[in-house]
């Protein structure tokens, strides 16, 4: 699997632990930065970077995920939403990454460096490289909903609950 990874200073040598550990279990894995430590940077850079460059592999069929990483996590999760396509999950545990790709098909992991420590983290990531999604009708249906919206903003019908 191709992994597109980007992230700021305050994940830096988390990334770069991230960059090593997805390579060694085999993935292709393409660092967007950063490449050197600057306690200055802005992680809309190479997080929007990753995103873009993930979303063109999907577009393209490629088998891709992203790993996005700062000092929570936040932030790069807002930024890699903002590219059409890609849907980015806050993770801060094993099942939040597990059911970010179950149940939402998220292509890209969100983790803060200051929020765990890089054992968990390289298991969020191998939980969430591992899961598949579900493909439920419920799921794929609230997908759709979202992915419509993207497109065009076609909002569902508001529900009619019954007295």
């Amino acid at each position: 699997m191709r992994v597109h990874i980007g992230g700021d200073h305050a994940a830096y040598d988390l990334l770069n632990d991230l960059v090593q550990y997805c390579t060694e279990a085999g993935h292709e894995v393409i660092n967007h930065g950063p490449t050197q430590y600057d306690a200055l940077d802005d992680y809309p850079v190479f997080v929007l970077r990753a995103a873009q460059a993930l979303a063109a592999d999907l577009e393209a069929g490629v088998d891709a995920r992203g790993i996005v990483l700062g000092g929570s996590g936040n932030g790069e999760q807002m930024a890699a939403n903002k590219v059409r396509g890609i849907r980015a999950a806050l993770c801060y545990n094993d099942e939040m990454a597990g059911l970010a790709r179950e149940h939402n098909d998220a292509q890209v992991i969100s983790l803060g460096g200051r929020m765990n420590t890089v054992a968990q983290a390289r298991s969020m990531v191998t939980v969430f490289l591992g899961t598949a999604f579900s493909g439920e009708p419920r799921h794929q249906r609230r997908l759709d909903m979202v992915s419509a919206y993207e497109t065009d903003g076609t909002l569902p019908p508001t529900p009619v609950v019954a007295d």
